[in-house]
């Protein structure tokens, strides 16, 4: 009888072990899943309805509704560097704000011109680099490798940008990639259905100065344009500088003579002549969208160059001519820098004589105008203005001047005097000043007064 219990005992327990086994979670093989469809609730119609009443600062159809001035969600300041592509490049943002100088790709041919820069930034308060990478020709200056077979053809590889960041990152020095966007004779004359071209001779249209543009209404363009910047911010530049992002000066007065392809803008043509235009802005503002959110995940910045005059226009048509609208291109980039120069304003603007000779009182009005305008944006955008620092021979004479140190620093104060800490200096040759100019004076403790 116990040899008989003992077996039911052994067969129990043989039988509770197998349960238990069977019984044991699986492993199971990834599956895909099918996500449902995400249909549009609104027709076009309303969409474009909708963002014309936006552009328009009206809501009063929305009755009972009134939008806050400040977003709902704001974006943390620092986020986990996991979530963003490893360049090897680490170079922090400048903690007293970036103060840069344009450097064109020639200087990178002169040994003793490139040193002196890397010499002048260690030595003053200038902390930054405008870098040409795709130039106004539209040549790609690195060597890149990328899946976007015209932006792999059109890359040159004529300046060796992995050692140029390697000296700034031991310097120190904050790398700005400056991309010319949408004026590209190289592009256009590749692939001229990408441009604009003569209705009458079938030729690709070309500005006065034989600049040739490609068409900001095409996603392709976009792509082509914003893979070039996903290129810089993988070699470790650490903000995408967008320059040309517009169309061809004065082209309200000829487009009805081009040919061009339109994309999805089309239901944004009006024959209103308060609105006529606005298609132009909205394909700007879309890639300045578009590229924002493609360079997120290489934790680049985007800024983007604009006339200063289109802080003054406000929706002038001659600025829906060539689609920036200050305002709204500045809730779209992380930094916006005007191009504040002395020397472009025509003579009497301001109520100054000749602006070319008063380099202070420019910029004061400017910025009295820009901080107008940024204090009603909801994007925390960063003003960082373009300044003359370079004489411009082509003005008539006794309408302009030798520029030097005296009138940079005025610009710099003009600018601090707002509260402004951040600026470019543009020079096309890259000839800047080490000594007899303050780039500083809310660090040097220095006071002016012009």
């Amino acid at each position: 009888m116990k040899k008989y219990r003992l077996s039911l005992l052994i067969i129990g327990l043989v039988f509770l072990a197998t349960a238990c086994q069977s019984f044991k979670p699986k492993e199971e093989a990834p599956k895909d899943y099918v996500l449902p469809e995400v249909s549009i609730n609104y027709s076009k119609e309303e969409v474009v309805a909708f963002h014309n009443s936006i552009n328009q600062g009206t809501y009063n159809q929305y009755e009972g509704l009134a939008p806050h001035n400040q977003p709902i969600l704001k974006a943390p300041e620092h986020l986990p560097s996991a979530l963003f592509y490893d360049s090897g490049i680490q170079i922090n943002y400048p903690k007293d704000g970036v103060k840069g100088v344009y450097v064109p790709a020639s200087v990178f041919n002169d040994p003793d011109q490139y040193q002196f820069l890397l010499d002048l930034l260690d030595n003053t308060y200038l902390n930054a680099m405008v870098i040409d990478f795709k130039d106004d020709y539209g040549n790609v200056l690195a060597q890149v490798d990328t899946k976007n077979p015209l932006v792999q053809k059109n890359s040159s590889g004529t300046v060796d940008f992995k050692k140029i960041l390697k000296d700034l990152e031991k310097h120190e020095i904050y790398p700005i990639a400056r991309i010319v966007t949408f004026k590209d004779n190289l592009l256009s004359s590749e692939h001229p259905e990408y441009s604009f071209k003569d209705r009458e001779t079938g030729a690709i249209w070309s500005d006065g100065n034989g600049s040739q543009f490609i068409n900001p209404f095409m996603k392709e363009v976009w792509d082509y344009d914003v893979e070039v910047a996903i290129e810089a911010a993988k070699l470790g530049f650490k903000e995408i500088q967008f320059d040309y992002v517009r169309f061809p000066e004065g082209f309200e007065t000829f487009s009805d003579k081009l040919e061009y392809d339109i994309g999805d803008f089309g239901d944004y043509v009006t024959d209103d002549v308060n609105k006529f235009g606005q298609e132009r802005v909205y394909a700007i503002n879309g890639f300045l969208e578009y590229a924002r959110e493609k360079l997120a995940p290489y934790g680049a910045e985007t800024s983007a160059d604009v006339f200063g005059y289109t802080a003054i226009a406000g929706d002038a048509p001659d600025v829906r001519g060539i689609g920036q609208n200050f305002a709204q291109m500045a809730e779209r980039v992380d930094v916006i820098s005007s191009m504040v120069y002395p020397s472009h304003w025509g003579p009497g603007f301001f109520g100054i004589a000749y602006p070319d000779l008063e380099p202070y009182n420019v910029v004061d009005q400017y910025m009295y105008s820009e901080k107008a305008i940024l204090a009603n944006t909801t994007n925390q955008v960063t003003s960082r203005p373009w300044l003359q620092s370079f004489t411009d021979y082509g003005l008539a004479p006794g309408t302009f001047q030798e520029y030097g140190p005296l009138q940079i620093q005025q610009q710099i104060v003009a600018l601090s005097e707002y509260g402004i800490h951040e600026y470019l200096l543009w020079n096309a040759s890259g000839s800047y000043y080490s000594e007899g100019v303050d780039y500083a004076p809310e660090l040097s403790g220095q006071d002016y007064y012009y």
